[in-house]
């Protein structure tokens, strides 16, 4: 393992409000166009998302914030 990949998270967050591919798109999007997620997969089906973050910098409540303000519900994290 590299020191970036040692610094890094991986969390699943549970959403709601997702009905079509758009909707885990723009829910995608939002969450890497935050500073230092690395990477983010929404999975329609299990309406869940997958992201790899740096929990130095981001903070749980910044992957909330993210989905909310792409206008979706923030269910949890598990």
């Amino acid at each position: 393992m590299n020191a970036q990949q040692a610094s890094t998270k991986q969390t699943i967050i549970t959403i709601g409000g997702m009905g079509c591919a758009g909707c885990a798109n723009t829910i995608q999007e939002a969450l890497e166009n935050k500073e230092d997620v690395i990477e983010a997969a929404v999975d329609l089906k299990s309406n869940t998302a997958s992201v790899t973050y740096h929990p130095d910098s981001v903070s749980t409540n910044d992957l909330k914030q993210a989905v909310e303000e792409a206008g979706y519900e923030f269910v949890g994290i598990r």
